[in-house]
């Protein structure tokens, strides 16, 4: 994620930061103000890829909070022995899932976009 937020940093034009400082403004501020707004719409995307990933990657899914589906599933599957309807439940609740942050990424560059 930092290397993701470096990116998008040095993504945008040092004129940028020139153009800030020749309006006096200091380099934190020029960050605040000039680079970061900047640098957020461009971090956005890899950003929604990078969290797709970890959801998709981990069957923690702790980050969200939940018990990790799988382990879930296989306690189902212990009691019912339909190991084929669990295990497409679980498949659908992490398609759910990694629709859910493709959207909320999807509306948010959407909503940050610069019209040319």
């Amino acid at each position: 994620v930092a290397e993701i937020v470096r990116a998008g940093i040095q993504s945008i034009d040092k004129g940028q930061m020139e153009a800030a400082q020749s309006l006096g403004l200091t380099n934190s501020q020029a960050m605040r103000y000039i680079i970061f707004p900047q640098a957020f719409r461009r971090i956005i995307p890899p950003l929604g890829n990078e969290f797709i990933a970890l959801l998709k990657d981990s069957s923690l899914v702790s980050v969200i909070a939940l018990e990790d589906l799988l382990r879930k599933g296989q306690v189902i599957i212990t009691r019912t022995f339909r190991p084929f309807e669990v295990y497409m439940v679980v498949a659908l609740i992490y398609l759910v899932m990694t629709l859910a942050i493709s959207r909320l990424v999807a509306w948010s560059e959407k909503r940050l976009k610069v019209v040319d």
